[in-house]
């Protein structure tokens, strides 16, 4: 859980790049709000606003609505914490930014005046933390699915879903029903997007591209293969994309 504050608008130079993460996100808009594009959707969330975005596996660029102070409050979820929280159609909402009162109906529209109606910004994120923690109460844990996703963590993307299938003996179309039910998407997509994320955490924060170019082949067979990953979830090439980085982005990716 973390509190995003601007003064304005993000500098016209800046990328306003968020990049896959394989995270969902609940966030509410406690000042001002934000706009979205997320391939060719754009999503705008109000100010006062609770939304969860879906799985994530596509480049968005972010700003605040108007060039004002910004406040917002973000909860971020692993693959393995959504689905203990949320019952959702995880595959509708994947790639897509959605106002919580159509998704969890009335309960969520009382949350979200009381959250606007609180004077500060911890009352805001003590009133969400409640919420989340009361949804809490009545979660369960789906094994099969939490030994695969720790697996594809463990080896950072670098296993297939036929080894998945051979450690499990589940079935490669039983795997994905069981991915789309709480992710939105498969074990394949998945571990391409936690493979990425090592090279980029190290990118983010500044690393030489020089030295990280020797990396490369441990995650992906070839230079090619690389760039193919690497401008499907920034859209840019590493040159183009290097320097134009903000803080928004780079404490999104790392936090």
């Amino acid at each position: 859980m973390w509190v995003f504050e601007s003064s304005g608008r993000l500098p016209a130079l800046d990328k306003k790049l968020i990049v896959p993460n394989a995270n969902f996100k609940l966030t509410f808009t406690s000042r001002n709000g934000i706009v979205a594009r997320v391939d060719d959707n754009t999503f705008t969330q109000k100010e006062n606003e609770l939304s969860f975005t879906g799985l994530i596996d596509t480049a968005v660029m972010l700003d605040p609505t108007d060039d004002i102070q910004t406040n917002t409050i973000l909860v971020e979820f692993n693959p393995l914490g959504a689905y203990r929280f949320f019952q959702l159609p995880y595959t509708e909402v994947k790639n897509h930014i959605v106002g919580m009162p159509d998704l969890l109906g009335k309960q969520v529209s009382g949350l979200q005046e009381r959250i606007g109606e609180a004077k500060t910004v911890a009352g805001k994120v003590q009133l969400l933390q409640n919420f989340l923690l009361k949804r809490l109460e009545n979660a369960s844990s789906d094994l099969i699915y939490d030994f695969c996703i720790n697996r594809i963590v463990e080896n950072k993307g670098l296993i297939t879903v036929a080894q998945l299938e051979k450690e499990t003996g589940y079935s490669a179309r039983w795997l994905h029903k069981k991915f789309s039910a709480n992710l939105g998407t498969g074990a394949k997509n998945l571990a391409e997007i936690i493979r990425f994320k090592q090279f980029y955490q190290a990118y983010s924060t500044g690393a030489d591209l020089f030295h990280l170019k020797e990396h490369i082949y441990e995650y992906y067979y070839d230079q090619s293969h690389f760039l193919k990953a690497f401008k499907r979830f920034t859209g840019s090439t590493p040159t183009d994309l290097q320097g134009g980085l903000n803080e928004l982005a780079t404490k999104h990716y790392t936090s």
